[in-house]
């Protein structure tokens, strides 16, 4: 008769045999992070060329202690829907993160009839990185002698025909403040949608709009040159790189003033040791000398915060948003 199993052998043998499968899970896993940490992607949704491609990259020369290679990979389009939407479909591994604005994930859910993402349920706030004011810039479809708001507005109101703005996509906080400029200025503007900021600008250097609104990063150069004149910042001061801009308040309309966020966000499942890792890896970045030079060229100021508290704002800005996109009678779009 073989040997009967007593109930203590029978569980110390099960036992062991639990703690060598969790070894061995827990080596599974690790494996898995490594392998997936030997390159990481940052996704972009606008093109390349601009303010956050421009950070995504200082970013990413900063990540070598998570990552062996870091790369910006963009996905334009769809007003930044396309690449939050390939964020939520991507690997909770931690090798694919998203650099994204405050807009789509908080602006959005209150203008779009439905979106593909729940920006409060699949992704993991990680960190804020900057946040940076808009600016109204016009043209050379716009006379010389058109200097200020005011002169613009009254340019409007005697060329409405040509009176159009360009913004990064139609939903986009700048949308917004075109319409409220409309309505609180009583003109009559209309948009031109184009996917990023960037290709805005480049259609007001070609006089094909008359005014863009778009981050302040992406008008700095072509201020500097004289190829383009600014009107106002949206911010609550003026900027240290173009002290002589206005603040839009300065200038009579307080209701534009605004400043978007840029984010660092992981896919909604991703485990809180990676979250937290990441963390840890652009506030850091943050604060070497590359980044914080990138930035301020830019003129854009240093966040940075805890992934709850990056979670918390994002809660308080929709609720925000909301309050905002009904006293504008905004038309939600499909």
């Amino acid at each position: 008769m073989g040997h009967l199993v007593t109930r203590r052998e029978f569980a110390v043998g099960s036992l062991a045999a639990c703690a060598a499968g969790a070894v061995a899970l827990g080596v599974s896993r690790s494996a898995r992070s490594q392998t997936a940490r030997n390159i990481a992607r940052i996704l972009i949704g606008v093109p390349a060329g601009g303010a956050a491609d421009a950070v995504a990259r200082l970013l990413a020369d900063q990540m070598k202690s998570y990552a062996s290679a870091t790369i910006v990979e963009i996905r334009s389009g769809a007003g930044y829907r396309l690449a939050l939407e390939a964020a939520k479909n991507s690997p909770a591994d931690g090798s694919v993160m998203i650099l994204a604005p405050a807009g789509p994930l908080t602006l959005y859910p209150h203008i779009y009839k439905s979106l593909n993402y729940n920006p409060q349920q699949d992704f993991a706030p990680v960190s804020t990185v900057f946040s940076t004011p808009s600016m109204l810039a016009i043209g050379p479809m716009v006379p010389g002698e058109v200097k200020t708001l005011a002169d613009f507005i009254a340019w409007c109101r005697a060329n409405p025909k040509q009176s159009t703005f360009g913004t990064p996509g139609s939903g986009s906080p700048m949308h917004l403040l075109g319409i409220t400029l409309a309505r609180t200025a009583r003109i009559e503007l209309v948009h031109v949608p184009y996917q990023g900021g960037p290709p805005a600008v480049q259609n007001l250097l070609g006089g094909q709009i008359a005014v863009a609104i778009s981050p302040i990063g992406n008008f700095v150069p072509y201020l500097k040159t004289g190829n383009l004149r600014a009107l106002a910042v949206t911010g609550p001061q003026r900027s240290s790189v173009l002290p002589d801009v206005p603040t839009v308040a300065e200038a009579g309309y307080p209701a534009l003033e605004f400043a978007e966020w840029f984010g660092i966000l992981l896919p909604g499942k991703t485990p809180s040791d990676i979250v937290n890792s990441l963390n840890a890896v652009i506030r850091e970045a943050l604060k070497t000398k590359d980044v914080m030079a990138g930035l301020a060229s830019f003129s854009m100021d240093i966040e940075g915060n805890s992934p709850a508290e990056f979670a918390r704002q994002i809660k308080i800005d929709t609720e925000r948003w909301a309050a905002i996109v009904k006293a504008s009678g905004f038309t939600p779009l499909d």
